[in-house]
């Protein structure tokens, strides 16, 4: 600020009314004073900005998952991606933690609060009994939950929502499967914990009681590449195994299919496959993978320009994604008709 000043010709108590955007100088000094601090390459602290309650220009955003299986997970990647250009257009910093579990996050968020290094949070990954929210409510912290939270939760005004249909998700792939034919489907879902793992689960259950499939079920994991495949070899071992397998995510999908044929099986020919989410791995595979394509990196974006409205005093609201669509490719087709079990005549049957 003494170097402004001297090079403009003013105080230093001109030089603070200038760049801080309050009264007590003219227009003429004002522009002076933000031409010359702009040749001089002057940006604001952020640190004096939170300790004048002017607001730390940053966001943060924590990820409760084990650090493992978050490398090979595209979702995160492409929906931080989408979030961080509408953060670079509002200059608007990203402050990123990863944690072991929920109570960890909510002590980031208590420790962010008070040190004044955050104006809002983008939550991740709602809970089926999540605290988060009413953390937030307390420290008057905004947020954006980036996923449906449960019903029950009740009214949060410092939240906006960005909910997607995972309901409607799972509906298009048990009628598409059931169209198929499929009648033994598993469905390999993520972590049990979460909000949107139990309205899948659920949504499973509605569709299969709806068609009268009686050999429909899910089976919870951590998303990660080795427990999806324990539970492909699991299921497909059993005396009844399914005719097709649904899994959560990717990385799962992909190692299911290898666990496949190295038990000796063809994709499609005897199991069907389908990913929830799509990326490049779905299409490196052989066969490609069937799997639900949405736009995560506009995903992103969405839940980052909900959190910059409010936090330009914006009131808070819900806001639906598009439908996933669902992308037949390779790795699906019409489940084989069983043979029938032959049987040797009674002998009432032979009279």
């Amino acid at each position: 600020m003494k170097d402004i000043a001297q090079r403009a010709g003013v105080s230093e108590s001109a030089v603070s009314f200038a760049l801080n955007n309050r009264p007590g100088v003219s227009e003429v000094t004002r522009d002076r004073v933000r031409r010359v601090a702009e040749q001089l390459g002057w940006r604001p602290s952020t640190a004096a900005r939170a300790l004048s309650g002017e607001g730390s220009a940053t966001v943060g955003l924590v990820l409760a998952r084990p650090a493992a299986t978050l490398g090979v997970d595209s979702f995160f990647l492409q929906l931080i991606s989408g979030i961080q250009e509408i953060l670079a257009e509002r200059q608007l910093g990203l402050l990123f933690q990863v944690v072991e579990d929920v109570s960890a996050e909510c002590a980031v968020y208590r420790r962010w609060w008070a040190e004044h290094r955050v104006d809002g949070v983008l939550v991740v990954d709602p809970r089926t009994d999540d605290p988060r929210p009413g953390l937030l409510d307390e420290l008057g912290l905004p947020g954006v939950v980036i996923g449906a939270l449960p019903g029950d939760t009740g009214p949060h005004p410092g939240l906006s929502q960005v909910r997607a249909d995972d309901a409607g998700a799972m509906a298009s792939i048990v009628g598409r499967l059931h169209e198929l034919g499929h009648r033994r489907i598993v469905h390999i879902a993520g972590l049990p914990s979460l909000a949107h793992t139990e309205r899948r689960i659920r949504s499973l259950r509605i569709e299969a009681d709806r068609r009268g499939l009686a050999e429909v079920r899910s089976l919870t994991t951590d998303y990660s590449d080795t427990q999806g495949a324990a539970v492909t070899r699991r299921v497909l071992e059993e005396d009844l195994p399914p005719t097709a397998l649904i899994y959560d995510n990717d990385v799962m999908a992909a190692a299911g299919s290898a666990v496949t044929a190295g038990l000796g099986l063809a994709v499609p020919q005897d199991v069907s496959v389908v990913s929830w989410e799509d990326s490049a791995l779905c299409r490196l595979m052989h066969p490609w993978l069937t799997a639900l394509s949405r736009d995560t990196i506009a995903f992103g974006r969405l839940a980052a320009r909900e959190l910059a409205a409010l936090l330009d005093g914006g009131a808070a609201r819900t806001v639906q994604v598009p439908l996933p669509r669902l992308i037949e490719r390779e790795s699906t087709a019409r489940a084989r008709v069983e043979p029938t079990v032959s049987r040797p005549l009674t002998p009432e049957e032979i009279k």
